[in-house]
């Protein structure tokens, strides 16, 4: 499992990365409760999934941490286009694998372009192509 650090889960704001069921997301909503007599904040994260888009939802006290993926991001060279993947080497380690092209990218891509993809936890996602 790739790397990640503990946050403080009252901290997170709409768009910053989480780990939720093992599975990087992107909090796409926080709902703090006020605490009641006795109690603690509670807060109600909502975050899709990067890979598989799926909605989850979690309800923890506001002063739990939470895992939150430590991204990478890096360059790689297209070899090949193959559909909907590309066949891609990285710039530093030189290893080849393929990465999914996400739909806004489609159009554009070329043999021979660079692109910067991220590294989360297990997945590896295509960004952006780089400007030659």
């Amino acid at each position: 499992m790739g790397e990640t650090v503990p946050k403080s889960v009252a901290t997170l704001q709409k768009g910053n990365y989480v780990v939720i069921d093992g599975v990087a997301s992107i909090v796409s909503d926080t709902q703090t409760s006020r605490p009641g007599k006795h109690g603690h904040a509670k807060v109600r994260l909502t975050a899709v999934g990067m890979i598989d888009g799926k909605k989850r939802e979690l309800v923890m006290p506001g002063h739990d941490n939470i895992d939150v993926p430590i991204i990478e991001k890096k360059n790689a060279q297209v070899l090949s286009i193959n559909g909907s993947s590309a066949n891609v080497m990285d710039s530093e380690s030189f290893e080849t694998f393929d990465l999914k092209i996400p739909e806004e990218l489609k159009a554009e891509l070329k043999e021979g372009n660079t692109v910067v993809y991220w590294e989360i936890l297990n997945d590896r996602v295509m960004k952006q192509i780089k400007a030659e």
